[in-house]
């Protein structure tokens, strides 16, 4: 595997230490086969595996898209070749005709947290970035949320007792992420909705560009 910048690895490695995470010898990784999570894989591969470190990433299939399977386990596929383990997550039974996009993410982070508890992993780091955190300020102000609400995404919160959600590439732009995967070799899947302008967040990214 050809090696991003050091200076990727090293503001990584940093961000984990910001968050209070330098030691924990046990991550899992939330990854969607797309640009941003295949730059988080490719991290943690080069980071944490030489340390010992136990990883293990989970794609969530939503069973919205005919080719979301086939993406998930070329990303499996991909994944292998980082030396991390991988398990595709199923939301079975009936789907939202409304709130597509809100509802699941609720199917995603449930299933994340139960494949957590039951793998015994203190840890869910997922590969929000940048332009993400931009993009969230700009939809909670369209929502007329509150300061709390303005503050953002939070690198470090709580999903339970056993389980912290961490974000380390909220300094890190979409182009760092795709220079990374290019560096390394590996390719992403573009998930359609994030170019569907009739979701807000697909919308200001159009905005953005």
């Amino acid at each position: 595997m050809n090696s991003p910048s050091p200076s990727h690895d090293a503001a990584f490695a940093a961000a984990l230490d910001t968050l209070g995470l330098a030691e924990t010898q046990a991550f899992a990784l939330a990854v969607s086969g797309g640009g941003d999570s295949m730059a988080l894989a490719v991290l943690c591969a080069r980071v944490l595996l030489p340390r010992g470190v136990r990883l293990k990433a989970y794609t969530v299939d939503h069973g919205l898209r005919a080719e979301a399977r086939a993406e998930a386990e070329a990303t499996g596929k991909a994944l292998a070749t980082l030396g991390i383990a991988h398990e595709i997550l199923q939301w079975t039974g009936d789907k939202p005709q409304t709130h597509v996009q809100e509802r699941a993410r609720g199917a995603r982070y449930a299933l994340l947290a139960a494949a957590c508890r039951r793998d015994g992993f203190p840890v869910l780091l997922t590969a929000h970035q940048a332009e993400d955190q931009s993009e969230t300020f700009w939809m909670r102000l369209a929502h007329g949320s509150g300061l709390d609400g303005l503050a953002g995404i939070a690198p470090l919160r709580a999903l339970s007792p056993q389980l912290r959600l961490a974000r380390p590439l909220l300094s890190f732009s979409r182009a760092d992420l795709r220079d990374i995967c290019r560096a390394a070799k590996i390719g992403w899947a573009e998930d359609p909705t994030n170019e569907n302008r009739k979701y807000l967040r697909a919308r200001l990214r159009g905005f953005e560009n």
